[in-house]
């Protein structure tokens, strides 16, 4: 992840009442949090912005294959179809389309390229892209137009 993502998500995170924030990027994930103010709880300290005191990156390798799944994906990944899932980077409002007028990114069979949209998110006033990471068939679209999404919610699966 370059540096100017990296300051805009130290951006974001001063300008709001957030103590963590952490966005996955492909095999990348960034955290961002701050401290409180010392001597303070948090819930005081929340209101009044602290500056980002802590940024880790780090880059995550794919699991061996027949490793058990993990936390996140444990429970709902014997409820999804096979192939490549793409996850929420983030928490905020799923758009399958760039307005309401036009057609979605995808659907299903519909064959993708690694770097295609699939879809937006809406977070903080901001349409962030959601990409394909891997080319293939898309084999589900498991999130609604404006439906409110979590982070690492399963979006698409790719076959």
């Amino acid at each position: 992840m370059d540096l100017r993502k990296i300051k805009k998500l130290i951006d974001i995170l001063e300008e709001s009442n957030l103590a963590e924030l952490e966005i996955k990027e492909g095999e990348e994930v960034v955290r961002l949090s701050r401290m409180p103010r010392a001597g303070l709880p948090m819930a005081m300290a929340a209101p009044a912005p602290t500056p980002v005191t802590h940024v880790h990156v780090e880059q995550h390798r794919p699991a061996p294959s027949g490793s058990a799944p993990d936390a996140a994906g444990g429970a709902n990944a014997k409820t999804l179809p096979d192939g490549h899932v793409v996850r929420s980077p983030m928490v905020g409002t799923f758009y399958a389309s760039p307005n309401p007028e036009a057609p979605a990114f995808v659907k299903v069979g519909q064959t993708v390229k690694a770097g295609d949209t699939l879809g937006i998110i809406e977070a903080m006033k901001m349409f962030n892209q959601i990409e394909a990471d891997v080319a293939g068939t898309v084999v589900a679209v498991l999130a609604s137009n404006g439906q409110p999404i979590e982070f690492d919610e399963p979006l698409f699966v790719i076959g």
